[in-house]
């Protein structure tokens, strides 16, 4: 019972195991929407002098514990935040208490049943990443550059990023159930 959150009466609706394998894949996506979007020729340029650093300065930096830390904290925001914002069923997991749950009832793993896989498509999955993107990041970025008197563009430039980047992760945290992968 351990790698299993919940089940219904056929089939697993979520088991912790994959729900680890497609965060990993989608924490994945930082980086590689990061090598595109911080590309010179795409938004590279225009960040770092937004940002006000130079190449040197950012040579400087130990790239291999920034990438490690950053793919670290992409599992975990992609495992706890991007999952319960995306995956509708979390919530009724949690109306019966979570993992930890010993009386549950009939009438939940009915529920489950018929609806454990409504919604899990990567198209319903980017809408909820985007709105997680365009509601939640996007001020917590422009609030923290406000304070810090960074420009305006500086705070487009990286809230695009991340609009993108958890409009795609949540495709893939929603979209990639047992049963396979669903695009509509």
């Amino acid at each position: 019972m351990a790698s299993f959150i919940f089940t219904a009466t056929k089939t697993t609706i979520m088991n912790i195991s994959h729900m680890a394998l497609s965060a990993g894949v989608a924490s994945l996506v930082t980086l590689l929407i990061g090598f595109i979007w911080y590309h010179p020729k795409v938004m590279g340029t225009a960040w770092m002098k937004a940002e006000g650093l130079t190449e040197e300065q950012l040579k400087k930096g130990n790239m291999g514990l920034t990438f490690g830390l950053a793919l670290i904290l992409a599992f975990v925001a992609c495992f706890m935040v991007v999952t319960t914002t995306v995956i509708h069923q979390m919530g009724a997991f949690g109306m019966i208490g979570g993992g930890g749950a010993t009386d549950i009832k009939p009438s939940f793993n009915a529920f489950m049943a018929d609806y454990g896989t409504a919604f899990r498509t990567f198209k319903h999955g980017a809408l909820h990443g985007t709105m997680l993107g365009v509601a939640l990041v996007f001020p917590i970025i422009a609030i923290n550059n406000m304070f810090s008197h960074k420009p305006w563009k500086l705070t487009f430039i990286q809230a695009g990023y991340w609009i993108i980047t958890l409009a795609i992760m949540g495709g893939i945290i929603c979209g990639w159930t047992e049963d396979g992968f669903h695009f509509a």
